[in-house]
């Protein structure tokens, strides 16, 4: 896919920017049918700074929701090959397809810890973390309370999601 010049983001209909712009919070078109009453952008930061708008004023529920949406990292889905395109290249990317079988075994039983105390997923910027960091970060945030899990899980959702509109959008594109 060719990278989209703003001018044309700006000038979707409704059911073509969803189609598009659906998934880079992961199965959460909703947040891309708020967002498409902001056009016009100005440029890719423009539109991502909408998409984080929206996540913030979401109520804490709101948050969790978004975690909700989100897959286990290296999880039951990546490995019967059900991922997203957009998940499965981000967790390759941070080597999570070469696990060995221990640390598939401490990648698991972090994930239902952590799913067990905060009721959504572990969400990291796959693209911006390694394997290693990954566990560390699961391992660390652990002991977290649940309001700042689900706070610290968003900002890692805008990350992904700013990450997915590059992968979009033209950044060089500016109205």
């Amino acid at each position: 896919m060719s990278l989209k010049p703003i001018s044309v983001v700006n000038s979707m209909s409704y059911e073509d920017f969803i189609s598009l712009f659906g998934n880079v919070i992961e199965h959460c078109s909703l947040c891309a049918a708020a967002v498409w009453r902001d056009r016009p952008f100005s440029d890719v930061n423009s539109l991502h700074k909408s998409f984080c708008q929206f996540t913030d004023q979401l109520p804490i529920g709101g948050k969790e929701g978004i975690l909700r949406l989100h897959p286990d990292l290296a999880g039951r889905l990546a490995m019967s090959g059900g991922l997203t395109n957009e998940s499965t290249k981000e967790q390759q990317s941070a080597g999570l397809n070469t696990l060995t079988d221990q640390e598939k075994k401490t990648m698991h039983h972090l994930n239902q810890q952590y799913k067990q105390k905060f009721g959504f997923p572990f969400v990291i910027c796959a693209r911006e973390n390694k394997k290693e960091a990954i566990l560390t970060g699961l391992e660390r945030r652990l002991n977290n309370s649940g309001e700042t899990e689900a706070v610290t899980g968003v900002e890692e959702v805008k990350k992904i999601c700013r990450l997915r509109l590059l992968d979009i959008v033209d950044s060089s594109s500016k109205l």
